[in-house]
């Protein structure tokens, strides 16, 4: 994997609308960027890797700063966040109850749930994958793990 350059190397997320996120959500954001970074398929047509991608929300659009390992811009891409949205919010709502139920309810309870929220999440990654196809070949596990940082973008104080 280290040796193919079809990889992000470093991901940074815009950190400028930042709230504190709860214990949860902070586990999610470094378990998915660790992940990535310790396994990834990303391929941007026509550049050469390994990347440096930066991700951020501007102006309700995900953006995607890619940049060599140089930190040199390669290429720019943005995606509205409408179609993202109701997936997001009900991502969002079915984590907090699964989180909740963790507390409270028994296994099968808590394994229903768990279904539901990945399969939501896998909703929202084949999207992702789907939208960014024109400029990105990408596997399902890091469209997965970019999702759950998208994801995390999105919370707002």
């Amino acid at each position: 994997m280290a040796d193919d350059p079809a990889r992000i190397v470093h991901v940074y997320l815009d950190e400028k609308t930042v709230v504190r996120r709860s214990a949860p959500v902070e586990h999610e954001r470094a378990a998915a960027i660790y992940d990535l970074l310790e396994d990834n398929r990303f391929d941007v047509i026509g550049e050469d890797g390994p990347f440096i991608l930066h991700l951020s929300i501007e102006d309700d659009r995900l953006v995607f700063d890619v940049r060599s390992e140089a930190d040199d811009p390669l290429d720019r891409f943005t995606l509205p966040t409408s179609p993202f949205r109701r997936l997001i919010k009900d991502y969002f709502t079915v984590c907090e109850t699964y989180y909740d139920a963790i507390k409270h309810a028994g296994v099968n309870h808590i394994e229903a749930i768990d279904l539901g929220r990945r399969a939501l999440h896998d909703e929202g990654s084949d999207l992702l994958a789907e939208r960014l196809a024109s400029r990105v070949r990408m596997d399902a596990p890091t469209a997965r793990r970019l999702f759950t940082l998208v994801c995390v973008l999105h919370i707002r104080g």
